[in-house]
């Protein structure tokens, strides 16, 4: 089958995580991504083998995944003659990408004036740590910036510390953020034929993250900002339950007809059929006494008896799942959300996270794990570059390339 962004060439100028899954994003899905790397050690991913002094596995699925479905190639742009071989790649991409300082970008004579001169029609696509138009220089992390957009803030029980979302969260969502601006930006050019600057920020697409609450609160809801006790929710129905197993979710409205299919769900306790949960209204004024009431139920069940009660009175509630749990999820596999894939660093197949969206005529792939340093440096400079035998040899003699 043919793949959506065939044709669609990206020079991408990225390291750790943010960039990298942008330009990953779109690799899954046909376009050529050319990972340009320094020649000593390339992308600081490649050295992961621990998160928080923890081991990740024998592989390094840090920078393989992410940066799957790439070629690489070594360049020291600090060299003139570096900065020339990636002139020459300018000609012949359509996307130019990279997270590195704005400053550094600058120095390796890579600003957007200097790239859009060589090709007009490059989409300059940049991902900062807080925008375009910030003044501020410190560095960006995934954490530091949901504390800053107050995403940590609003997460977690009253009294208590606030809550990392963790996983790289908005990073990964930054990403996504990236790759839509890129595809917009794509689009524009094809009606137009000129190119553009975009940049999509760490900071910004956290504030998108947070919308829901976030938009609440400009809309002068202020307690939106805030972090509620799930034992003082206004919708006891919409709420948070404990099991003497996993935890389980209940999403219903707070109508009366919902309640009585809990009640039903519950065996009709008598602690529901207290008169202070008998309307809307009551449930609402009493939401803490009738918390406390669900809660004494839930308790009496373990999680999977309590999930086949609710489905059978058709409330609508998951149990709160780990990640061994999702792994052994059959629907995440046959969507392929969870993928295998050849590894050649361990000589062996080996699971990973798979593609988030599901095309019918140009479906994304996985053909290939994070490439080896540099591993296409010489034919993509002879074979798309036009790079003669003895000119390559003259730049590894500069020290352009390794």
């Amino acid at each position: 089958m043919s793949k959506a962004l065939e044709g669609v060439r990206v020079i991408d100028l990225t390291v750790w995580f943010q960039g990298p899954v942008s330009a990953q994003y779109l690799a899954d899905f046909g376009a050529d991504v050319i990972k340009v790397e320094r020649p000593q050690g390339g992308d600081q991913a490649r050295g992961v083998r621990s998160i928080k002094s923890l081991e990740i596995g024998d592989w390094n699925q840090y920078f393989l995944v992410i940066n799957r479905n790439k070629k690489s190639i070594a360049i020291d742009l600090k060299k003139p003659e570096g900065q020339e071989i990636l002139y020459r790649l300018v000609e012949k991409s359509d996307v130019f990408l990279s997270n590195l300082a704005p400053e550094m970008l600058a120095a390796w004579n890579l600003t957007y004036e200097k790239l859009s001169s060589i090709n007009p029609k490059l989409v300059y696509a940049t991902n900062t740590g807080y925008g375009r138009f910030s003044k501020v220089s410190k560095p960006s992390f995934d954490m530091t910036v949901q504390a800053l957009t107050g995403i940590m803030a609003r997460l977690g029980e009253p009294g208590q510390p606030p809550i990392y979302l963790g996983m790289g969260s908005g990073d990964a969502y930054g990403g996504i953020m990236s790759a839509l601006g890129i595809l917009l930006a794509l689009y524009e050019c094809r009606r137009t034929g000129k190119g553009q600057s975009i940049d999509a920020s760490l900071y910004g697409a956290q504030l998108y993250l947070a919308a829901p609450h976030l938009q609440a609160y400009l809309a002068g809801h202020e307690s939106s900002a805030l972090q509620h006790s799930r034992r003082q929710v206004e919708n006891p129905l919409w709420n948070l339950y404990p099991t003497s197993g996993k935890w389980v979710f209940l999403c219903e409205r707070n109508e009366d007809a919902r309640f009585a299919a809990l009640c039903r769900a519950l065996r009709n306790p008598a602690a529901l059929a207290d008169p202070r949960f008998g309307s809307t209204a009551r449930r609402r004024e009493n939401n803490e006494a009738l918390i406390a009431a669900i809660e004494g139920e839930t308790l009496k069940y373990g999680h999977a008896e309590l999930m086949k009660a609710l489905q059978g009175a058709g409330i609508t509630a998951s149990p709160v799942n780990n990640f061994a749990d999702v792994i052994r999820d059959e629907q995440a596999w046959q969507n392929a959300y969870f993928m295998k894939t050849w590894c050649e660093e361990v000589q062996r197949e080996v699971e990973i996270r798979g593609l988030p969206v599901t095309l019918s005529k140009s479906p994304g792939e996985v053909h290939s794990l994070g490439p080896q340093l540099g591993q296409d440096t010489e034919i993509l400079m002879m074979d798309l570059l036009g790079y003669e035998w003895e000119q390559i040899e003259a730049l590894k003699a500069k020290g352009a390339i390794p």
